[in-house]
């Protein structure tokens, strides 16, 4: 009955974040963690993932680190079937695993495109369909996909990113309508600018300081937290009932949809 649950934790949960050794993934996985959830750390590069995990142990939380490349589909099946043997199931699957590299067409090689298209939303698929299974005998799971805001609006010299980002809000769409069933929900957020490392690496401070007093009506730009609130409603008993929806926190720059 509304109105007489406490607060949704979640505490026993657990959770696979990927791409969390830094940035975003860093603190999806640590809020999700400090929640109550026990978070299986992915990412590439396996001292950023024993990174986050100590610190979610610090903490007091429980982490697990899965060091792999989530555009390798061998790869990803081996652990993640492991994570479900090791630990009974994975009730949440948090896709954040990016890249981005800002390019104009012309620039764009065919190993660039294959690597965004590889790490977005190859990665993101063949994740996905590794709990699947498990979730749906459990008829109990959550998918989260991370997209963009530039994925709904498209950004100059940023095509490839743009539209490997707008084909993860299209199988968003697509598995919650084939999951429901199952009573799996898969939804996803679509960030505006986020202050991260990936960030700062592609823009210098003065043009950030522009953007944002030009186009973001909050006039700055979000905190990576910010962000994680999103996931962590999602990934809590307190979304049950939302499935196919994109939330996009973005201090009013993208208004979008009726």
């Amino acid at each position: 009955m509304a109105g007489t649950r406490p607060e949704a934790s979640l505490d026993g949960k657990i959770i696979i974040v990927t791409g969390a050794g830094m940035g975003m993934g860093k603190t999806h996985a640590q809020l999700l963690a400090e929640r109550g959830a026990h978070v299986v750390v992915q990412d590439i590069q396996k001292e950023k993932a024993e990174e986050t995990a100590q610190a979610i142990a610090k903490a007091g939380g429980k982490a697990r680190v899965m060091a792999c490349d989530i555009s390798d589909t061998a790869s990803v099946a081996r652990e993640f079937a492991a994570v479900e043997k090791d630990l009974g199931r994975v009730d949440v699957l948090v896709n954040n695993a990016g890249i981005h590299n800002r390019r104009a067409i012309e620039q764009v090689t065919v190993e660039d495109f294959e690597k965004m298209f590889d790490v977005h939303v190859k990665g993101t698929f063949f994740a996905t369909k590794a709990v699947i299974p498990g979730m749906k005998a459990r008829k109990s799971g959550k998918i989260i996909n991370v997209s963009s805001a530039w994925g709904m609006v498209g950004n100059p010299t940023d095509s490839h990113y743009c539209g490997a980002k707008a084909a993860l809000l299209g199988v968003t769409k697509s598995w919650a309508k084939e999951y429901a069933p199952w009573n799996i929900t898969v939804n996803a957020i679509a960030p505006g600018m986020v202050l991260t490392e990936m960030t700062k690496q592609n823009r210098s401070a003065a043009e950030l300081k522009d953007y944002c007093d030009r186009l973001i009506p909050l006039g700055r730009m979000g905190e990576p937290v910010e962000f994680s609130y999103s996931v962590a409603f999602l990934a809590s008993s307190e979304s049950d009932f939302i499935t196919g929806q994109v939330i996009s926190a973005s201090g009013g720059e993208f208004i979008v949809g009726f």
